[in-house]
């Protein structure tokens, strides 16, 4: 359940009977709820704009008591309940991603999981490229510059997925030159929520020698929904990847921060091992702290998830499936609504849906489609915008600025799937 009409004052009658709370310590309490009423309605399906997901109130509740006592999950020193439980939680997401035995843990969200699992695959080949999708999330570009690894970005497809004919040049070249590369397909780019072409990349990466990695930090989840066959191959393709990001707390169900790394090979745990003279004494089974960079981290997003699998196991036939085919119909029935008021819209893989405002000067229709985005926001509607390249334009206009503003809109709450809703999105 959601709480569409959420009113954050319930904060301020809040009593904490079981915590040793002053009157000081309540009256802050207060203070602060009313300062969190300065924000956007994200449980609302009012708030339909970037990728914000209300949690799991069983989530919530679950992070919440185990934060009272788990303090730490690096080692079972300080996490033995926690550090069992982030286990069961990985293998779950490995089995949904068809992983047998992954070998991952959870982390602070996508950019540290990716993070990792570039890191994993530097440790192979220290001038390791990576390559990946020019819609690929931005942090993938910084995050390899951290690891002093080259990047660069492939070209996209009309659709917003990789184009396979100009990554196979890339890949011919760079190992003409000697060069390995780390191939990053997104399933789900947070732009358009396009999908790369993964089961044609894996026999492609092959051929070159290239190791794969799967950003599916926004779509991952969406492995087991009624997707069309030419989308849902590409998913069940993942189980040939080395390397796999899912968000928990995007579609998930969690609350900030959840992410996920799985490894296919759980051998690749091998590059974390170091010494620490002080943890690491209290059991010969492993410690997750041996199998991540981070070092401390909170047990309480393993709980909250974990009880999240508990009421919504990974199955395409199950309740949790359904929430997500739910967000897909919901991006289906606002497209058909767009175009029946004559809207340009994009079709959606996922459940991210891109239109404009009709016109025939790039310029003009991006100020159209500002307005609009603005008109919305005051009707307490919210919405996002997206800066869309010539090359993903499929409208014939008068390119008179380098991109295209437009409408975006993430339609991730199973309330999203309401024609008044879409009504209310498509009244210009």
């Amino acid at each position: 359940m959601y709480f569409s009409n959420m009113d954050w004052t319930h904060l301020l009658n809040l009593e904490f009977p079981q915590l040793p709370l002053d009157a000081a310590d309540e009256a802050i309490l207060k203070e602060l709820a009313h300062k969190l009423q300065d924000n956007y309605p994200y449980h609302s399906p009012d708030y339909a704009g970037q990728m914000i997901k209300p949690p799991l109130p069983l989530a919530q509740a679950a992070h919440w008591m185990t934060s009272f006592v788990n303090p730490n999950n690096h080692a079972l020193d300080g996490g033995r309940a926690t550090s069992a439980l982030e286990l069961e939680t990985i293998q779950a997401l490995g089995t949904m991603v068809g992983y047998s035995q992954p070998l991952g843990h959870l982390t602070s969200g996508g950019t540290t999981a990716n993070l990792e699992a570039l890191w994993v695959a530097r440790q192979y080949h220290a001038k390791t490229v990576v390559l990946a999708n020019e819609h690929a999330h931005y942090t993938h570009s910084r995050m390899s510059e951290v690891l002093g690894m080259p990047f660069q970005a492939v070209a996209s497809t009309e659709n917003g997925s990789m184009d396979l004919i100009a990554l196979e040049t890339m890949l011919k070249e760079l190992r003409s030159e000697g060069v390995n590369a780390t191939v990053v397909a997104t399933l789900g780019t947070t732009g358009m929520g396009a999908v790369d072409a993964l089961e044609d990349i894996v026999p492609l990466a092959h051929t070159y020698d290239a190791r794969i990695h799967v950003d599916a930090a926004y779509g991952g989840y969406f492995t087991l929904a009624n997707l069309p066959f030419n989308t849902l191959r590409h998913f069940n393709a993942m189980s040939s990847a080395n390397s796999i990001v899912i968000d928990p707390h995007k579609h998930g169900l969690q609350p900030y921060g959840c992410g996920a790394v799985l490894f296919k090979n759980p051998e690749e745990g091998r590059f974390y091992k170091h010494d620490s003279p002080y943890t690491y004494f209290t059991s010969d089974q492993l410690h997750l702290g041996e199998i991540t960079l981070e070092c401390s981290r909170a047990g309480a997003a393993a709980a909250a998830l974990w009880a999240t699998q508990q009421k919504f196991p990974y199955v395409r036939s199950g309740a949790f499936a359904k929430r997500l085919n739910a967000s897909l119909e919901a991006a289906k029935g606002l497209k058909r609504s767009l175009i029946a008021k004559d809207w340009w819209v994009l079709e959606p893989e996922l459940d991210i849906c891109v239109f404009s405002l009709p016109g025939v000067k790039a310029s003009e229709i991006s100020a159209l489609n500002r307005a609009f985005f603005e008109q919305k926001a005051k009707e307490n509607l919210h919405l996002a915008l997206f800066s869309l390249p010539q090359r993903n334009c499929p409208w014939q206009i008068k390119w008179d600025i380098p991109s295209l503003t437009v409408v975006r809109s993430v339609l991730m709450k199973p309330e999203h799937n309401d024609p008044k809703l879409w009504d209310r999105i498509t009244s210009a």
